[in-house]
C-alpha cells in the first residue's frame, strides 16, 4: 500500500506545475517560501510523470530533477543555462534557485527574451524565491505566482485524543 501512496504525485506541486504551464509568458516569478520542499514536490512530479524538469542552481549548475545525478554539462554559470534554456527545441520547465543580484546585462538581456511567449515549444523559466529587486526589475515581463499557501492541519483522532 505504501508504494501506491509513494507513486502519486504531490497535490500541491501538480496544481502549481499547472499554473506554470498555463502562464501566458515564458517566465514566471513563484514565491513559495519553502522552496526545498517544492523541489522535492516536482521531483516527485519528473519522476512519475517523466516531464522534463530542471533545476540550476548556482553551486551545482543545471540538472535534471528526473535523475538525481544528471547535469547538463557546460551550464554551471547562469549565463551558460540560460543560453542553453534559450536555445533548446523541447519541452522544460526549468527552475532557478538561489540567483544573486548583481546580474549581468547579458544574464537580463537573456532573461526578457526567455519571458516572451513562445510559439511551438513549450519552455517555461521559473524563478524560485527571487531577491525583491529582481522581481520589481523584470515587472510585467513575469508572470508572478504565489506557492502553496500552507493549508490549515484537519484535526485527527490519535489514541483517543483529537490533535492537529
Amino acid at each position: 500500500m505504501t508504494s501506491l501512496m509513494a507513486s502519486a504525485p504531490p497535490q500541491a506541486g501538480t496544481e502549481i506545475l499547472d499554473r506554470i504551464l498555463a502562464a501566458p509568458a515564458g517566465l514566471v516569478v513563484l514565491e513559495s517560501g519553502d522552496s526545498q520542499s517544492l523541489i522535492a514536490n516536482f521531483r516527485a512530479i519528473a519522476r512519475h510523470s517523466g516531464q522534463a524538469i530542471y533545476l540550476w542552481q548556482p553551486d551545482s549548475g543545471l540538472g535534471n530533477l528526473r535523475e538525481a545525478h544528471a547535469r547538463v554539462p557546460g551550464c554551471q554559470r547562469l549565463g551558460s543555462a540560460l543560453r542553453y534554456m534559450q536555445q533548446s527545441m523541447h519541452f522544460g520547465v526549468y527552475l532557478l534557485l538561489g540567483l544573486e543580484l548583481p546580474l549581468s546585462a547579458m544574464d537580463h538581456t537573456l532573461l526578457r527574451q526567455l519571458a516572451r511567449p513562445t510559439t511551438g515549444h513549450l519552455r517555461r523559466v521559473v524563478l524560485l524565491d527571487p531577491p525583491a529587486a529582481l522581481v520589481e526589475h523584470l515587472g510585467e515581463l513575469a508572470l508572478h505566482l504565489q506557492g502553496p499557501a500552507s493549508a490549515p492541519q484537519r484535526p485527527r483522532l490519535r489514541d483517543g485524543r483529537w490533535v492537529t
